[in-house]
């Protein structure tokens, strides 16, 4: 169960979880007032910036961070992870594991576990996708401005994402039930692979920054080219980067949808960036989970700040290629921060006032907090 500690010592000038709307364990979403949002989404934002400054000038913060994204931080956006955080602090609880009430025909959520929330449990707040088929009125409007709208063969708009809303989600403590032990992330990683080898994402890429990622690859001196599996210098990778005297070249494989062809595409460039074809080149050799979990670290991070889930093809290495070397894990973590926002200013080198402010963040939506603050997910490598 989740561990009470004493709250924090910090003056706080009002509470981050919301007080508004359903609180209660029915597990429906909350429809907050435009003043109600409009200030909690301040007080996430200062949040995430007093978050952020701690763990800039604390390692130790850094690192308790990134123990709670390898225990659950994975299955939510990084923004909602950090709203999750925030909302325990408060309750001065060490959280464990989050899911939702579940739906009534034990399906989903703590039910499918066979535990129940408990009466009068008050539910911790996440942002949550809404979604719906827009009229032709908005499908239109929103054409004109430039946004994408889904649409069905028959040329009437899909149902599609339209916005978010505030979801209840509860934590372990807060059920009883049958015995539950919280997956790790090595246990998600079993559970998650196929015959051994990583899922590939399918669909389009939502991102749009595929020919920026090609740009940036060429100018760091290599060629890029798509070519087709088992071909080149591919072998059974999806992409793989050479670094040579002689030749200097990223292949990605060209049969996988483009949602896969940019992570890849992104991938390879983070090997590049990390500077683990330099310390290839001259020898310094670098344990493969270490260079496989930065460079795809990296890849999550930017994906989840543009806008594209890339968890579909997570493989963790996690930290057991570490030994427990802390210092090593820390250094990781600074080359992940370092590229991902070398990246990110790179992609996006003029930050507009509306894309600097916070907005709402979920699993399919950009995460504006992604930009600052993010944490190595359970990762793995292009392989396969």
């Amino acid at each position: 169960m989740a561990t009470r500690k004493p709250p924090a010592t910090k003056a706080r000038a009002h509470s981050t979880a919301p007080h508004h709307g359903t609180t209660s364990a029915t597990g429906q979403k909350s429809h907050p007032s435009d003043a109600d949002r409009d200030g909690l989404l301040a007080k996430i934002k200062a949040d995430f910036d007093d978050r952020l400054a701690r763990m800039a000038a604390d390692p130790a913060q850094w690192i308790e961070f990134i123990d709670h994204v390898a225990a659950f931080g994975a299955r939510y956006s990084l923004g909602n992870q950090i709203l999750l955080l925030v909302q325990a602090d408060e309750r001065g609880i060490t959280p464990r594991y989050f899911l939702p009430y579940g739906r009534k025909d034990g399906s989903t959520g703590w039910r499918a576990h066979h535990r129940q929330v408990r009466a009068g449990e008050k539910a911790f707040k996440i942002w949550a996708p809404m979604k719906r088929r827009p009229t032709e009125e908005q499908a239109a409007e929103w054409e004109a401005n430039g946004r994408t709208v889904r649409r069905e063969p028959s040329g009437r708009p899909a149902v599609q994402l339209v916005g978010f809303g505030l979801a209840n989600t509860f934590e372990l403590s807060q059920t009883d039930g049958e015995p539950f032990e919280p997956p790790t992330v090595l246990v998600r990683r079993r559970v998650n692979q196929r015959g051994n080898h990583p899922q590939l994402l399918v669909g389009d890429d939502p991102t749009g920054v595929y020919d920026d990622l090609v740009t940036l690859i060429t100018g760091e001196g290599y060629d890029y080219k798509l070519v087709a599996p088992h071909t080149g210098h591919l072998g059974g990778a999806n992409g793989v980067t050479v670094p040579g005297p002689d030749i200097r070249v990223v292949q990605v494989r060209d049969d996988v949808d483009p949602a896969q062809r940019t992570k890849t595409t992104l991938h390879e460039l983070a090997h590049i960036r990390c500077g683990h074809l330099d310390a290839l080149t001259s020898g310094h050799t670098l344990h493969r989970g270490r260079t496989e979990t930065e460079a795809e670290s990296v890849t999550h991070i930017v994906l989840r700040a543009l806008g594209m889930d890339s968890a579909a093809f997570s493989d963790a290495y996690v930290f057991g290629w570490a030994n427990g070397d802390m210092d090593l894990v820390k250094e990781c973590a600074a080359t992940v921060l370092r590229v991902a926002k070398q990246i990110l200013a790179d992609l996006t080198p003029a930050e507009s006032d509306a894309a600097a402010a916070p907005g709402p963040v979920g699993p399919d939506a950009p995460d504006p907090v992604a930009l600052a603050l993010a944490g190595p997910p359970p990762t793995g490598p292009e392989a396969g």
